[in-house]
């Protein structure tokens, strides 16, 4: 399909279908996020209590999430997709409702287990469409999921303001968020995930010879550059606040701005990065964003300043947009693979690396200086680039398009 064809109406409706599931999945949890600590109040819980019950989530999600593969190849990616989400939905509200600590985190687990589900399906179903429209889409989908995110926080906070109690705040909001996921599923492509995707190339892969070892080395790598990712991220998230406000000292309302300029960053960079992609070739995208990262947050912990480690996060967010789409769309199309198995490893481990990575760089900062610890953005953004071989070019892309 060439860039001036309009796709066909049916294709546009499916990919509006899937910016909604991927727009609900990030506004689902965000809407419990910032209420946690009334349940934290309610039970009484100590920071170690609470923090196994904020763990359970992701305890969840890595549990259940190597089922993912054969669930869609059994049900569908898109109806798993909105199934994913309603059970997600249900879990965190029956959480809110939970009579014990115990309850709430057995809740939380499988709310999380759901949402592992949900991560691949419509990561799946997002790059079957793809494959429709013969360009690049994947980014903006993950740009909606933080717009998502955001939706999500604020209606959490706007629901603080105006009292309303947690279970008739989330009642409202699973409720609407599951009926946008099913309304969704309609518009979805039909037929068989197999029949564009990865379980025809796998028949041809394994024709070829292709499942053996240089497979596993290319998934490997390919979990290397979303790991990469994600480390940034949650780098961001759970320690950028932090490392401005106690060794840069800067005062909180500007300590808050690494993180923020982190995540916007990286919205610019997933809305402008299907056209770099199209244009560069994921290879040449991620390659580039990895020594924006190394460079940016280098030169940040080079230099310390409130400024330059604003602009250090701002430039890693940035660098770093594109990764885990680049990552799931090449695992997805690894021959020699039956469907959704490469996208599977990789959202699998790359949630490992959500649990892991905190920790580790709490460990080198206890022991030198979360200044050292923070250098685990910059290493990343270099692994990114050793490993982005394994990404499709733009030479590649169009000498297939040509065949």
């Amino acid at each position: 399909m060439s860039a001036l064809t309009l796709p066909a109406p049916e294709l546009r409706r499916a990919r509006a279908a899937v910016a909604a599931l991927f727009l609900t999945n990030g506004a689902l949890f965000a809407n419990l996020i910032p209420r946690l600590p009334e349940i934290k109040a309610e039970f009484g819980l100590d920071n170690a209590a609470f923090g196994l019950i904020v763990a359970a989530f992701p305890a969840g999600a890595i549990t259940a999430g190597l089922a993912s593969a054969a669930l869609i190849r059994r049900f569908g990616s898109a109806p798993m997709a909105a199934a994913g989400t309603v059970l997600t939905a249900g879990g965190i509200l029956a959480a809110a409702f939970a009579p014990a600590p115990l309850a709430v985190a057995v809740l939380l687990f499988a709310a999380g287990a759901a949402d592992s589900v949900t991560d691949v399906a419509q990561n799946a179903h997002g790059l079957r469409v793809q494959r429709r429209y013969g360009r690049s889409i994947i980014n903006s989908f993950h740009a909606l999921w933080s717009i998502g995110a955001v939706i999500g926080g604020s209606m959490a906070a706007a629901a603080i303001a105006l009292d309303l109690p947690l279970g008739a705040h989330l009642t409202a909001t699973g409720v609407l968020f599951s009926a946008v996921a099913l309304v969704a599923l309609r518009f979805c492509l039909r037929g068989p995930d197999g029949e564009t995707g990865s379980e025809t190339r796998a028949g041809e892969g394994a024709e070829r010879g292709a499942v053996g070892s240089r497979t596993i080395l290319v998934l490997a790598a390919l979990v290397l550059i979303a790991m990469g990712g994600t480390l940034v991220e949650d780098a961001g998230s759970s320690w950028a606040t932090l490392y401005l406000s106690t060794e840069l000292t800067a005062p909180a309302a500007l300590a808050a701005s690494g993180y923020i300029a982190l995540v916007g960053a990286q919205f610019i960079g997933r809305m402008v990065g299907d056209r770099l992609v199209d244009r560069f070739g994921q290879r040449a995208v991620a390659r580039a964003g990895g020594l924006l990262a190394a460079a940016g947050m280098g030169l940040a912990l080079a230099f310390p300043t409130v400024p330059g480690t604003v602009l250090g996060f701002a430039a890693a967010g940035f660098g770093v947009a594109t990764l885990v789409p680049a990552a799931m769309h090449e695992a997805d199309e690894l021959p020699g693979l039956r469907a959704g198995t490469g996208l599977t490893v990789v959202s699998w481990l790359m949630r490992l690396s959500f649990l892991l990575s905190p920790p580790l760089i709490g460990l080198l900062s206890d022991a030198t200086s979360l200044r050292t610890g923070l250098l685990i953005v910059p290493v990343a953004g270099v692994v990114v680039v050793a490993a982005a071989g394994v990404l499709q070019s733009r030479t590649a892309k169009a000498d297939t398009e040509a065949a």
